[in-house]
């Protein structure tokens, strides 16, 4: 039996020889193997070619097309906008350095705006060949003046009324504006045939048992790698900074070593229930009796100042840690009660307002006293979430069911974090580790918690659902706290990032979003945008997250040394560059995610990339410059500084010019000391 995709192979193939081509008439030679870069422009379909020798994996695996949520949803998608977007991340540079094979060619694609004429660039790979096979279908039909009103389907730029037909004069065809002078047939024939070209060696190297999202996922972690590997590799600081993203934010596979088990780690105590759930305390609910139902969900003296500062829980940027002093240390049950009872959750789905906070009061409760992950932590990131969630292009979207789902992930999502890392509980062979496989431990282990918490009765807010409806919101749930692992990261990014410029390719420009795949990569990115808010809060909230992160990373770095393990990345209190560190986090993980969010639901967005990039460039100030890095660290900053289009612009400067940059800014505090005056010491700032 043959498959569909090895059906397109052939079919390919049949249309594109492999052999090297030269068409005589003019001074037009063609040949796959020495074409060098070029710029095409192809009139038809408005669409501008950027062929550079590099390469990306290309796979054909099928995605898992889950069904549980009904197909029905308020709204028939999401409107993709074609206005002019900001492309500033690394993504949208060149991958011509990452060649991996002289037959495997990439380039950067993008598609013209009808209504505005900008060219907006596509950088996934399975987008990049669907419009490659566009511009090869929109260039035969001007080069055979087929008609088109037969096709299976119509053309994106060749409209049934205009399309000539067979019989067709010359000035019919001047006149529709399909007509090509000889010269112009041959070489419109030559970029066809590269096209063609092209997508044969992108579909020579399929992988059948991959998604068309591992393309774009591994094409970025090459260009992660290579951009890494570029600026942070020449000095201690920067190694540790390349090494603390890879470990953190790709997924890697685990080495093994069977012998490093000790005995002793894999035996459970006599007595102790290896299924039973660690950190669920007893009794599970709370045990404050309410007699009057807070407004707020939680009993303070500060009731009227915290209604003013909840009064903003839809805006972007709430001061969580004041929510926090003045709700008595609850900012989460105040915050999700306030969203709750505000989006009429409770009445829509009969959650009884007592039950649901006891519920929110236990779940706190299971938050421990750790500096970053704590309960102001959830506060935050389900406060975020609620703001995405209000975002007019993703209004009457999703369900009420799944804005309930979303919610209740993004506050149960860091429940009974220990303040450690994934990979130390790993390498520590810790309990968690053991029972989770390995695999998302601490995600797993906290819907394990929050889950648990609802067996008791007391604590049961989905009580009055239908069992259909608890097994949807359980897996949505589940899928979202999940992506909250940050080795998930580069795979959602790559995976909404295909999906969208998939829909753009293909020139409909809605996400349907009518199938459980395509919903829940939205939520799963949305809540992971949630979770790495913090830069693109307001400066000083940015701040106090950085401190608390990096003093969480410090204790983890603490007993590490204590237990004789490697320090992980950024965990050593006496070797850590704090503002070089926030510069990296920025610019090649927080930054390529919100620039992909802000165009899922462009403009809604444009606001936070202005708060983080102020961020950046305020933590980039803060930096301190020393002759021996300021040539890696000035470079750095202008690359990132540059608007990524300019391809053809000079990329690098040279390494004096570098150096003559970075001395105009660097200061020596010279200390003159006077012989006859010795406790007297003159500071002065000689600036060269």
């Amino acid at each position: 039996m043959i498959t569909s995709a090895a059906l397109f192979f052939s079919y390919f193939r049949s249309l594109c020889p492999r052999e090297h081509v030269t068409i005589q008439e003019g001074a037009v030679h063609h040949s796959p193997a020495v074409y060098p870069r070029v710029r095409t422009l192809n009139r038809s379909s408005r669409c501008y070619i950027d062929r550079s020798c590099g390469s990306f994996d290309v796979d054909d695996g099928n995605s898992q097309n889950k069904t549980l949520l009904d197909a029905s949803s308020p709204s028939s998608g999401l409107v993709l906008q074609t206005m002019p977007q900001r492309r500033e991340s690394f993504l949208y540079r060149s991958d011509s350095e990452f060649e991996m094979s002289p037959k495997s060619v990439s380039r950067h694609s993008s598609i013209g705006s009808e209504s505005h004429g900008e060219a907006d660039l596509i950088v996934t790979p399975f987008a990049q060949v669907l419009q490659s096979l566009r511009n090869v279908r929109n260039n035969y039909i001007r080069i055979t003046s087929v008609p088109v009103n037969t096709s299976r389907r119509s053309s994106g730029t060749v409209s049934l009324a205009t399309a000539p037909n067979k019989l067709s004069g010359k000035k019919e065809l001047r006149d529709s504006g399909l007509w090509v002078t000889y010269g112009q047939h041959i070489q419109l024939a030559v970029e066809t045939l590269d096209e063609l070209d092209w997508c044969l060696d992108q579909l020579e190297t399929i992988q059948s048992h991959r998604s068309v999202g591992d393309m774009a996922s591994s094409k970025f972690k090459r260009m992660l790698n290579k951009e890494l590997s570029s600026h942070f590799s020449e000095s201690k600081s920067g190694h540790q900074i390349s090494e603390f993203i890879c470990s953190t934010f790709l997924e890697k596979q685990q080495d093994v070593d069977l012998t490093s088990y000790k005995a002793e780690d894999m035996c459970h105590k006599p007595g102790q229930t290896m299924s039973q759930i660690s950190g669920v305390k007893k009794p599970l609910c709370h045990t404050n009796s309410l007699t009057k139902l807070p407004k707020y969900g939680v009993e303070t003296s500060h009731e009227d100042e915290l209604g003013q500062e909840l009064e903003h829980v839809d805006k972007w940027g709430i001061d969580i840690f004041r929510i926090t002093d003045l709700s008595n240390n609850r900012p989460l049950t105040a915050v999700t009660y306030t969203i709750w009872r505000d989006r009429e959750i409770l009445k829509t789905f009969n959650i009884p307002a007592k039950t649901a906070i006891h519920y929110l009061m236990t779940l706190e409760d299971h938050y421990l006293k750790v500096p970053y992950h704590n309960n102001t932590h959830a506060g935050d990131v389900t406060q975020s979430v609620n703001v995405l969630l209000l975002s007019p292009a993703l209004d009457s979207v999703f369900t009420d069911l799944e804005i309930l789902a979303a919610l209740f992930a993004a506050a149960i999502h860091d429940v009974d974090h220990p303040g450690l890392t994934n990979q130390y509980l790993v390498n520590s062979s810790s309990e968690l580790a053991i029972m989770y496989n390995d695999e998302s431990v601490l995600e797993s282990h906290s819907l394990a918690v929050a889950f648990k918490i609802l067996q008791d009765e007391n604590c049961n807010i989905f009580v009055n659902l239908s069992k259909k409806q608890c097994q949807t919101l359980r897996k949505v749930a589940i899928d979202m706290v999940i992506a909250t692992d940050m080795s998930k990261h580069m795979t959602l990014l790559a995976d909404l990032k295909t999906m969208v410029e998939t829909k753009k390719v293909a020139g409909s420009g809605v996400l349907l979003l009518d199938n459980y795949t395509e919903r829940i990569q939205v939520l799963q990115n949305m809540i992971h945008c949630a979770d790495l808010s913090g830069p693109t809060k307001q400066l000083e909230m940015y701040k106090k997250w950085v401190d608390l992160l990096m003093e969480e990373f410090f204790q983890q770095g603490d007993k590490e040394r204590e237990q004789g393990l490697d320090i992980s990345p950024m965990c050593d209190r006496y070797n850590a560059t704090i503002e070089k560190s926030q510069v990296g986090f920025i610019d090649y993980i927080v930054h390529p995610l919100w620039e992909t969010w802000a165009d899922l639901v462009y403009p809604d967005a444009q606001y936070i990339l202005d708060t983080l990039e102020d961020n950046r460039d305020w933590y980039q100030n803060m930096i301190p410059i020393s002759p021996t890095n300021s040539s890696q660290d000035f470079d750095h900053q202008r690359r990132f500084s540059e608007s990524s289009q300019e391809e053809n612009s000079e990329e690098y400067k040279t390494p004096a010019s570098n150096l003559a940059a970075a001395a105009e800014k660097i200061k020596f505090q010279i200390t003159i000391e006077e012989p006859e005056e010795p406790e007297d010491h003159t500071s002065q700032s000689i600036e060269i």
